[in-house]
């Protein structure tokens, strides 16, 4: 029988409302015993407050929680602060990233690039924190060439990242052929494959606009298909991305990492299915 962990992204809810749906759907997760749950952290630091909120409240309940923390627009005290309240609360991994220049603004703050953040926080905190940065198998939006992204990504690890979370992808060949090119590049910590589960058409495109990933053409077609069918639009995607990571653990992969958009739902019947699958091997 396959076996593999899982961890799960949420964003920190911005209501009374969002935050009992989130309760719910983590309730509903926690069932697959992940090994953390990991919270967004908004463009310039915009959920700082929630984000923490959310991840204090996620390590009462007695889960593993790692905080998203970005540096752009933010300065070191700043940073140093955030890591020492982290710290203090016994918070020991981290998602680190470049993170988005929010909306009209000009100054990008001490931080050009995540690799820096890396370095700031092991200068700061030593081996305190796991420290999981990101990969992008279908290469960043912003990458002058493939290879500047991967150099991006050795970056990251020499200045000691742990681990890597990659961008979504629905070709597990293109995630294949990254681990291959990570390898020749001397890429060797882990780099855990990141799973986006389909809701809608409209949502997705809009997702892979901004990130880079590819909707490959057949995919784009089929669910264009069902038009307004949202029933059976999530159904084939379920199947979809449930092949998906049949694929990837029949390769080996050891670990899932969902991004939720705080829903259960849709990851559960994923989750069942590869548990399905595993169990008649």
């Amino acid at each position: 029988m396959s076996t593999f962990t899982t961890s799960f992204e949420f964003f920190p809810p911005k209501t009374a409302e969002g935050i009992e749906k989130l309760r719910d759907a983590r309730a509903r997760l926690a069932k697959f015993e992940p090994e953390f749950f990991s919270v967004t952290f908004g463009a310039g630091g915009s959920t700082r407050d929630r984000t923490m909120d959310t991840v204090l409240e996620i390590q009462r309940e007695g889960y593993g929680a790692a905080p998203h923390i970005s540096c752009i627009s933010s300065s070191k005290e700043e940073i140093r602060a955030l890591l020492q309240s982290y710290q203090t609360q016994g918070i020991k991994r981290l998602v680190t990233l470049r993170g988005d220049v929010p909306s009209g603004e000009v100054s990008a703050g001490d931080f050009r690039y995540a690799a820096e953040l890396v370095e700031f926080i092991r200068v700061e905190t030593g081996g305190h924190f796991h420290i999981e940065v990101a990969a992008y198998p279908e290469f960043h939006p912003e990458a002058r060439t493939p290879q500047a992204d991967l150099a991006n990504l050795k970056r990251k690890q020499d200045m000691g990242a742990n681990s890597a979370i990659t961008q979504y992808f629905y070709n597990a060949d293109a995630y294949f052929r990254f681990l291959e090119q990570c390898d020749d590049m001397a890429i060797t910590m882990p780099i855990v494959p990141g799973i986006m589960p389909i809701y809608n058409i409209t949502q997705l495109a809009r997702f892979s606009s901004i990130c880079g990933a590819e909707i490959p053409r057949w995919l784009k077609m089929r669910l264009e298909a069902y038009g307004d069918d949202m029933v059976s639009l999530r159904a084939f995607g379920i199947d979809v991305v449930s092949e998906l990571c049949d694929t990837l653990l029949a390769w080996g992969v050891p670990s899932l990492h969902f991004y939720t958009l705080n829903q259960a739902g849709v990851i559960t019947n994923i989750l069942e299915n590869i548990s399905a699958d595993s169990s008649q091997l």
